[in-house]
């Protein structure tokens, strides 16, 4: 099993951040949830704007080979603005505060074993009462090729059913994972996924190896049989 190489993680992690950055109109505070190669806090601690950022991690051993072996992932660590937290992430989102975070970022493992929980309907719940308004979650989705029908579709009606009024999958090149062809599920609680900072994202002031507002334009249109696959989604429940 291949987690991420040097050669395309940037592909994973980009696509992990910069969407849901660049669709939240002002995103203060990001937690992370998972992420324990610090990739996906690196791309976030791009984001000027952003004045605070949590890495809760389960296992402490994954940053400390990160910081050894893939150092250039890890450059980020230092900065004031990142937190750490190694432990139980789903406890943690149980534990926050309310209303106290404007994206979530679920850089989790296959949802087997201890990310299991990270895929449940529970767990988006508690990511609704941590969000503030205007908040976005995004999770990592497995394979559009094998997992649609599955782990995709469980992740829309799951999602609908916590509460969260619009959810769009994106699917991007991952040549590393299986299929080559891998995907990320945002989340929104009040605001269409459509609609995303574009001037921002055009004007940058950073730089991407992948990301851009075209890459994002592009990845909100799905392939066809995803779409017959999630035209029936469950909607948000009712009171």
């Amino acid at each position: 099993c291949v987690m991420l190489t040097t050669r395309d993680n940037f592909l994973y992690h980009e696509m992990m951040t910069h969407p849901a950055l660049f669709t939240h109109k002002d995103p203060k505070k990001v937690v992370i949830v998972g992420g324990g190669d610090c990739g996906t806090l690196k791309e976030v601690l791009k984001h000027p704007g952003v004045q605070e950022a949590w890495q809760v991690e389960i296992d402490e051993r994954v940053t400390r080979m990160s910081e050894k072996y893939f150092p250039e992932l890890c450059e980020a660590n230092g900065d004031p603005r990142a937190n750490f937290f190694f432990g139980d992430g789903i406890q943690w989102m149980r534990d926050i505060e309310p209303n106290s975070i404007d994206v979530l970022i679920i850089d989790s493992t296959d949802p087997v074993g201890p990310a299991e929980g990270l895929f449940a309907l529970d767990f988006y719940r508690d990511a609704m009462l941590a969000l503030r308004e205007g908040g976005i979650i995004v999770q990592q989705s497995e394979s559009p090729l094998l997992h649609t029908n599955t782990i995709i579709k469980d992740i829309h009606d799951d999602m609908h059913k916590a509460g969260f009024g619009h959810v769009q999958t994106l699917p991007f090149p991952q040549p590393v994972y299986p299929t080559g062809w891998w995907s990320c599920t945002m989340g929104s609680k009040e605001n269409p996924l459509k609609y995303f900072r574009e001037e921002d994202a055009n004007n940058r002031p950073f730089v991407t190896r992948y990301y851009n507002a075209g890459v994002h334009h592009g990845a909100l249109a799905m392939p066809q049989f995803m779409v017959d696959a999630l035209e029936d989604e469950v909607r948000p429940e009712e009171g």
